[in-house]
Order: structure tokens, then C-alpha cells, then sequence
């Protein structure tokens, strides 16, 4: 048995696995996804419910919460109460379009783009909402 069973993964242009062009290609991926993220966390969305506004960064953290005035009586504990789940609500809204926005901005670096190596990372590196 003289032949070598690694020899179609030489790095000589054979035609073989290319390291270099792998790393390579990994390193602009990198550079990609620092960009997008810096381009997400830039980025404020703003998500509203009865009243409320609330503005939310790219990345997803609560950055203001505007109520406007006599859009609720906050005499008792139920409108209080009322005031709350309307800020909830808000907040979702706002982060179903950060995530919209992240996987948009994201695309493929997100969750595999690397699918023909094998498959991609479970769970799926950097995947919004994690």
C-alpha cells in the first residue's frame, strides 16, 4: 500500500482541500457578521401598544418607554395593571422587528452558512433571540 490516503487533502492547487481558502473565507465571514452586528446595535426599532411607544435597539434592550398623556387613568391598581401589559405588548412588538430586522441584517451568518461543511452549528451560531 503505497498511495497515501491523505493525499487529495495537499494544499498544492491539486484540486484538494484548500486550508488557506477556508480560513480565508472564514476570516471575511467574520468580518461580516462584526459589521452586521455593529449595524444592529445602531439600530432602534420602536414597537407600540394603546398608548404606549416603546423604542428597542438592534440588539433588543429596552431604550425608552413613551406614554401618551390621558391615554390611561392611573387612579387605581387595575389601569395600573392595564399600563403594564401595554408596555408588554409594546415590547413585543418592537422585538418581533429587531429579530425580523436581525435575521434580515444576519442572513446566512446567523444559523450555517457554512451548510457545505458539513451541516452548519446546531442551535445555529449567533441566531437572534439568543
Amino acid at each position: 500500500m503505497t498511495d497515501n490516503p491523505f493525499g487529495s487533502l495537499s494544499n498544492d492547487g491539486s484540486g484538494g482541500f484548500d486550508l488557506q481558502a477556508m480560513l480565508e473565507q472564514a476570516q471575511q465571514m467574520q468580518s461580516q457578521l462584526v459589521a452586521a452586528q455593529e449595524e444592529l446595535a445602531a439600530t432602534t426599532v420602536e414597537g407600540s401598544a394603546g398608548g404606549v411607544v416603546v423604542t428597542v435597539t438592534g440588539t433588543g434592550d429596552l431604550a425608552r418607554v413613551t406614554i401618551t398623556p390621558g391615554s390611561f387613568d392611573g387612579t387605581d391598581v387595575d389601569s395600573l395593571a392595564d399600563l403594564g401589559d401595554l408596555v408588554v405588548a409594546a415590547y413585543r412588538d418592537a422585538k418581533t422587528q429587531v429579530d425580523a430586522l436581525a435575521a434580515r441584517a444576519l442572513g446566512p451568518l446567523a444559523g450555517g452558512g457554512m451548510d457545505d461543511l458539513g451541516g452548519g452549528l446546531p442551535g445555529g451560531l449567533g441566531s437572534p433571540g439568543v
